[in-house]
């Protein structure tokens, strides 16, 4: 009698053609069946099929699949460092957005120095990725020109050159939504470490700032903002510049964690309680931001949005103009170092 599990086939050795002959069935209907970039087929043949490949332990074949394709099915991701949690946090999600359309990333990192994307870039492609995604640009740079000018696809990730497929936060938003709860807590003297002024993602936030601050008639006052780089020890610097002051700002709102994590340091080797004697909100909402002595109040970044919204745009191969920059909504997470005056 013949048993109604497939014939036994060593999963080293499993590929389509053993698939359709079990499942009897044609090649190019396993093929289909499997093809997860196709519509799920809910039929009793396809069924069939599926069933039958896990019970073989048929694992398809990405780089064969690709070379018939022209395609590697590698993206290459361009960050400043992996050493800042928010561009972990953001390649991380990258590659969990890659591995559910079935690609594969490659990173590369810049230091945030001008000119280093372009040889990133330079050796990604060297190495045959389909496109690129990058979260370095800054003002001033040309490499989006030249990838345009050479065909190579590629996508904006957290900041953008508002020109061209970006996929970002809302960062306006994002620092409105932080001044705001600042001043609904009584706050007048707000302090801003506003981050580079080359990112888009930094003058987004100082600009959500001054709209919340306007809003509400509150005069800036130059000295309350302190640019910074996205850093923990310029964080640090740029807070005890602020209690310098001689009408110091009873809250400040940085525009990235790690330098509002910077800032509460600087605080605390200063005396100063928080929030007791200021209150104190960051940018992104990083996992260590909710564990610290005093929890940090944040604005929550949607990474694995802005990731699937990334590699929409990079496959589509056409998006209007409005649809061309992909904007998520942040969050904001009051935790215990803010509070009322």
């Amino acid at each position: 009698m013949k048993s109604d599990k497939p014939d036994v086939i060593s999963p080293s050795r499993v590929t389509i053609l053993d698939v359709a002959r079990v499942a009897g069935v044609s090649k190019s209907s396993v093929s289909r069946f499997l093809d997860e970039r196709m519509p799920k087929s809910d039929s009793e043949t396809a069924r069939r099929v599926r069933q039958v490949a896990a019970e073989l332990g048929y694992v398809r074949d990405v780089s064969a699949s690709s070379l018939r394709r022209g395609k590697t099915g590698m993206v290459g991701v361009i960050v400043p460092r992996l050493t800042d949690t928010v561009m972990a946090m953001l390649y991380e999600a990258l590659a969990h957005a890659a591995a559910r359309a079935g690609l594969f990333t490659i990173v590369a990192t810049t230091d945030d120095e001008p000119g280093a994307d372009l040889r990133a870039a330079e050796a990604l492609l060297r190495r045959g990725v389909d496109g690129l995604i990058l979260s370095t640009a800054r003002d001033g740079d040309t490499i989006t020109d030249e990838l345009v000018d050479r065909g190579v696809p590629f996508v904006l990730a957290l900041r953008t050159d508002g020109k061209c497929r970006s996929s970002i936060g809302d960062d306006h938003l994002g620092g409105y939504l932080a001044t705001r709860h600042l001043i609904d807590l009584g706050h007048k003297r707000i302090g801003l470490i506003a981050g580079p002024s080359f990112a888009s993602s930094a003058r987004g936030r100082v600009e959500g700032y001054h709209k919340a601050m306007s809003e509400a008639g509150i005069d800036v006052q130059p000295q309350w903002i302190r640019e910074s780089t996205f850093g923990i020890e310029s964080g640090g610097e740029a807070a005890q510049s602020l209690m310098a002051l001689a009408d110091r700002p009873t809250a400040i709102f940085a525009v990235n964690d790690n330098t509002a994590i910077g800032a509460l340091s600087a605080l605390t080797r200063l005396g100063l309680s928080v929030p007791g004697d200021v209150s104190l909100v960051g940018y992104n909402d990083i996992p260590i931001v909710s564990h610290l002595p005093t929890p940090l109040t944040s604005v929550k970044v949607p990474f694995e949005q802005i990731a699937t919204a990334a590699f929409e745009l990079l496959s589509a191969e056409k998006v209007t103009a409005r649809d061309r920059i992909r904007i998520a909504t942040p969050t904001l997470i009051p935790r215990r170092s803010t509070a009322a005056v």
